[in-house]
């Protein structure tokens, strides 16, 4: 029997502090369509398995009407997330779907795909993000899957002041995305926080994250010290089991994590494998229409 001086301790929790701030860079893709790009530039490369993030928000047509039209993908997954407008998703597979207001569409390219990404629309806002996820040696070659999940079927989790929006991940309070992805545990919330509050959650030890502040500002606290995140900026998030954040005065952001992957990473345009020999090897299979 253990005395009271023997007694397991109960584990230290450490806060995640902010180890990198990165301004979001203008950025265009697609047929010119304008971006905010925040991962994925000479800053920031790569977040393992993190890959990209983009960010569309313009109420200029001219800004994101030309779209996204076909082009081909390999090795790895894209996420987009739609606060505003319409996006139109068509692909070789025989997958099509309009995502709306706080839908979602993940879409794995494995093996290849060749897809495009419209606005339905001609004028007005339109405001969303889309993440690439890197997939591990072993799956980059699955079938092509897409998935399509509107407003109402990505679970909101409440507190005091806050709000969760979980697309991927499951939060402490038990709240569970639709999409779980099993090499990269991936976590994907949108987190709106009422002026004055505060959010405490925790957070895999094995991940890497990042926050994407897009409205207002929200301050990470680590240690009894407070780092102010601004509108348009991301926070490399260093290592702990827990992420403390406060805003005086209300604010958005995307939380998101991943466990690396730990494997060699050639990036080649539109496809993403372990060596370059593999890139070239796409980009044969394209052009031979293999996809």
């Amino acid at each position: 029997m253990l005395t009271s001086s023997h007694r397991q301790a109960p584990p230290i929790s450490h806060h995640r502090a902010v180890t990198q701030i990165i301004p979001g860079l203008p950025a265009a893709d697609g047929a010119g369509v304008r971006l905010t790009r925040f991962l994925g530039t000479a800053a920031l490369p790569i977040l393992d398995p993190l890959l990209l993030l983009d960010m569309m928000h313009s109420d200029q047509p001219q800004d994101y009407v030309a779209g996204f039209p076909n082009h081909p993908h390999r090795g790895f997954e894209t996420v987009t997330y739609v606060l505003a407008g319409k996006v139109r998703h068509e692909d070789n597979k025989g997958h099509r779907g309009v995502i709306e207001p706080g839908g979602v569409q993940w879409m794995t390219a494995g093996r290849g795909i060749v897809h495009s990404e419209m606005p339905e629309q001609t004028d007005g806002l339109l405001w969303g993000f889309q993440l690439w996820l890197n997939l591990p040696a072993a799956e980059k070659m699955t079938a092509p899957k897409y998935q399509e999940f509107d407003a109402s079927e990505i679970p909101e989790e409440g507190r005091d002041g806050v709000t969760v929006r979980a697309i991927a991940g499951r939060t402490s309070q038990g709240t569970t995305g639709p999409i779980q992805p099993a090499a990269t545990e991936a976590i994907y919330w949108d987190l709106i926080l009422e002026a004055g509050q505060t959010f405490t959650e925790s957070l895999p030890l094995t991940h890497n994250a990042f926050l994407v502040v897009y409205e207002g500002e929200v301050t990470v606290q680590a240690e009894g010290q407070g780092q102010a995140i601004s509108t348009g900026t991301l926070a490399v998030l260093g290592a702990g089991d827990r992420l403390e954040l406060s805003t005086a005065k209300g604010g958005r952001a995307l939380l998101i994590a991943g466990k690396p992957l730990n494997e060699p990473v050639a990036h080649g345009g539109p496809f993403v494998m372990n060596t370059q020999a593999e890139v070239l090897q796409a980009q044969r299979d394209f052009l031979a229409g293999r996809f």
